[in-house]
C-alpha cells in the first residue's frame, strides 16, 4: 500500500487513540493540545513517508512519534512557567517522566472517558455528534458540515462553543461513577443512535445514505461492548439494531444512487455476516429481561431480514410496534407499524388506521397514504403532495420515478 492511501486510513483509526490518551494525562481543557500533537504526527508522516518508506510498524512510528511530540511541549511549558511566568501553577506532568501508554486496554479506556465526556448531556445534540465525529472519529470541519448540511463556519462555532462549555463546566475525562453511570450511559447510547441514523438516512445531505456515519456509530458502540460497566442489554440492543440495519445499505440505493425501498430491495445484496452479528448480539441482549426501546427496535430489524414475506412475519411485527409504540410515542415508528399492518390485514384495514391518526404531513406520510390507496389517480395525488416535502434532489428523483411507473402501469 502506497503512503497516501495508508496514512488516510491511519488517521481514522489512530488519530482519537492519540488524542484520547494525550487527554487523559494533560486533562480535557487541554484537548486542543492533544489534536494539534496528534495532528502534527500525521504531518510529519506525510512529509517523511514518501521518501523514507513506510515503517515495519505505522501505528508504533505514529505512537513514538506522538509521545515525543508531547515531551517536547511539556519541555517548553516548563520553561515558559519557569523563565517568563514564574507565578503560574507548574503543570503536574513532568516532562522527564512522561510515559505515553498506548496499550490497547488505556486506548480503550481512554477513548470511553472520551465519549462519554463529549456527550456530556450540558451539550446540544448537534454539538455531541460534532464532536464525536471531530474527536473519535477522525472527521474533518469540512467532512462534518458536508455530514450535517451546515457551513464551515457554523460548525467551527458550534464546536468552540461545545469546548468552551465542556472547560466551563469542568468536565472531567473521567469514567462516570455507579450512581451516575446509567443515565449518562442513555447519553451516550442516543448520540451514537442519532449518529447511525443520520448515515442510515440523511436528509441534510446530497448522498441519501452516509455508510461511513453508519461504520463509526458502529466502532464506538463495540467499544462500549467491550468494557463489563456498558455491555448492558440496550448496549448489545443498540449494535444489533446497527448490524441488521446496515446489513441492507448496499440494497437500499440503485446503481444510480436512488432509495429503494424494502419491499422492492435485491435481497441478495444483503450483508449475512451482518445479520449474523446482529442476531448474537440480540441473543445477548434477550439475556435481561425488560424490553427496552433498542431492544424493541432491534427485533423489528431482525424481523425485517427475514426474507419470507407471510402474514406471521408482519403480524409479529405489528405486535412489536404496539409494545415500542408504549415507551415511545414516535410518529414514523407509529407509520411504520401501520405499514406492517398493511402486510398483514390488508391495505384497507391499515388505510382506515392511518386517516383515523392526526399524522404531521410530511414526505413519509403521503408515500404510506399512496402505497396504501387504490385508485391510481388518488395515489398520483399523494405522490405529488410528497414532493411538495423532498428535501433533496434524491427524493425528488425517488419520486418522480414511483410517479412514472404508476402513469405506466
Amino acid at each position: 500500500m502506497q503512503s497516501q492511501d495508508l496514512i488516510p486510513s491511519l488517521f481514522r483509526t489512530e488519530y482519537s487513540k492519540i488524542v484520547a490518551v494525550l487527554s487523559s494525562y494533560f486533562g480535557l481543557d487541554q484537548m486542543e493540545m492533544a489534536e494539534d500533537i496528534a495532528s502534527e504526527t500525521f504531518l510529519q508522516a506525510t512529509e517523511n513517508w514518501p521518501y523514507k518508506g513506510i515503517p515495519e510498524n505505522p501505528a508504533a512510528w505514529l505512537y513514538t512519534v506522538a509521545k515525543n511530540k508531547a515531551k517536547n511541549q511539556l519541555h517548553r511549558n516548563h520553561l515558559f512557567q519557569e523563565k517568563i511566568s514564574p507565578e503560574l501553577k507548574h503543570s503536574e506532568v513532568n516532562a522527564a517522566s512522561f510515559e505515553i501508554d498506548l496499550s490497547p486496554k488505556n486506548i480503550s479506556d481512554s477513548q470511553l472517558q472520551m465519549l462519554f465526556a463529549i456527550s456530556h448531556p450540558i451539550l446540544s445534540e448537534k454539538a455531541q455528534i460534532s464532536l464525536a465525529l471531530q474527536i473519535l472519529c477522525g472527521f474533518s470541519i469540512d467532512e462534518i458540515a458536508d455530514g450535517l448540511l451546515s457551513t464551515k463556519e457554523a460548525v467551527s462555532k458550534n464546536l468552540q462553543r461545545a469546548r468552551e462549555k465542556l472547560r466551563s463546566e469542568r468536565v472531567k475525562l473521567v469514567f462516570p461513577d455507579a450512581i451516575d453511570l446509567p443515565g449518562r450511559l442513555n447519553v451516550v447510547l442516543r448520540t451514537l443512535y442519532l449518529l447511525f441514523n443520520e448515515g442510515y438516512y440523511s436528509e441534510s445531505h446530497k448522498d441519501l445514505i452516509r455508510k461511513d456515519l453508519c461504520i463509526e456509530a458502529m466502532n464506538l458502540a463495540y467499544l462500549l461492548l467491550k468494557n463489563k460497566s456498558t455491555n448492558t442489554q440496550d448496549t448489545n440492543a443498540l449494535m444489533s439494531l446497527m448490524c441488521f440495519q446496515a446489513s441492507r445499505l448496499d440494497a437500499r440505493l440503485s446503481a444510480n444512487g436512488e432509495l429503494i425501498l424494502y419491499p422492492d430491495q435485491n435481497e441478495e445484496l444483503w450483508d449475512t455476516a451482518l445479520i449474523e452479528k446482529g442476531f448474537y448480539y440480540l441473543q445477548q441482549a434477550s439475556q435481561w429481561k425488560t424490553a427496552s426501546k433498542y431492544y424493541l427496535e432491534a427485533s423489528i430489524a431482525y424481523w425485517h431480514t427475514i426474507k419470507n414475506d407471510t402474514p406471521e412475519k408482519w403480524e409479529s411485527i405489528v405486535k412489536l410496534y404496539d409494545l415500542l409504540l408504549q415507551i415511545e410515542d414516535n410518529e414514523i415508528a407509529a407509520m411504520n407499524r401501520i405499514f406492517a399492518l398493511s402486510k398483514a390485514k390488508g391495505k384497507t384495514v391499515a388505510l382506515a388506521e392511518l386517516q383515523s391518526k392526526s399524522f404531521k404531513k410530511n414526505l413519509f406520510y403521503y408515500l404510506l397514504l399512496s402505497d396504501l390507496l387504490l385508485e391510481k389517480d388518488k395515489k398520483a395525488e399523494a405522490l405529488e403532495k410528497a414532493m411538495d416535502y423532498a428535501k433533496n434532489d434524491k427524493e425528488r428523483q425517488f419520486l418522480e420515478v414511483k410517479m412514472n411507473a404508476l402513469t405506466t402501469s
